[in-house]
């Protein structure tokens, strides 16, 4: 009787001991099964606490090269005067700047005036030298003798060598040349003897009216 009453509280036990295990196998599970989504919905934990929180991409780093600007060498405004050579340097004709320069010339035709009251010319000119300082040519000096007067005087054509020298810088709006404002003559065959005497020709002669247009003009 003891044994079936112990078998039967056994029996009556057991449900409830059974019910109990059910529960706790239950529990075991959903705790595993927990467990298991916990761990496949959330990043592991350690590689959370090995990592730390992710942190944005660094910024590259951007050293400013400060850019040189380039040097600027100042450049003084063009002369109004290049400097003197005798390809700039030139016979005024009659004296008169304003008129075209003459470089050299050939003096065809009547010839190149040396006055402004055309009583001197040089003629059929032949130029050995042209440079900074001089020009010497060869041809023939036309001289009015200015007798009784200049207009009905008699023009005599003179062998010479002339050279001209002594060079002025006239200024201008176009800028600067320069003009011869000397010139002297040989005369290998001498002068006739109407240019003779008070009558002969200057010589040396400084071209009074250029130098007088380079003062007034550069002021010099």
């Amino acid at each position: 009787m003891m044994w079936t009453t112990r078998g039967g509280a056994a029996r009556r036990i057991a449900p409830w001991a059974g019910l109990a295990g059910a529960v706790l196998l239950m529990t075991a599970c959903g705790s595993t099964g927990s467990s298991a989504v916990a761990a496949t919905s959330s990043p592991p934990p350690a590689s959370v606490s090995a990592t730390g929180p992710a942190s944005a991409p660094a910024s590259p780093t951007v050293t400013a090269t400060p850019v040189s600007s380039p040097s600027v060498t100042a450049t003084a405004a063009p002369s109004t005067a290049a400097a003197q050579t005798g390809a700039n340097t030139f016979l005024a004709p009659g004296q008169d700047t304003n008129g075209t320069p003459l470089h050299e010339p050939a003096c065809g035709g009547f010839g190149c005036a040396l006055s402004g009251d055309s009583t001197a010319f040089l003629y059929k000119m032949s130029w050995t030298t042209w440079s900074a300082t001089e020009a010497v040519g060869t041809g023939t000096y036309k001289l009015d003798s200015c007798n009784p007067n200049c207009a009905s005087g008699t023009v005599y054509p003179v062998p010479t060598t002339v050279t001209l020298s002594q060079p002025v810088k006239v200024c201008s709006s176009s800028g600067a040349r320069w003009y011869w404002s000397h010139a002297s003559f040989q005369f290998p065959d001498g002068l006739p003897k109407a240019l003779q005497g008070q009558n002969a020709p200057q010589n040396p002669w400084t071209f009074s009216t250029v130098v007088a247009a380079a003062q007034s003009s550069c002021g010099s």
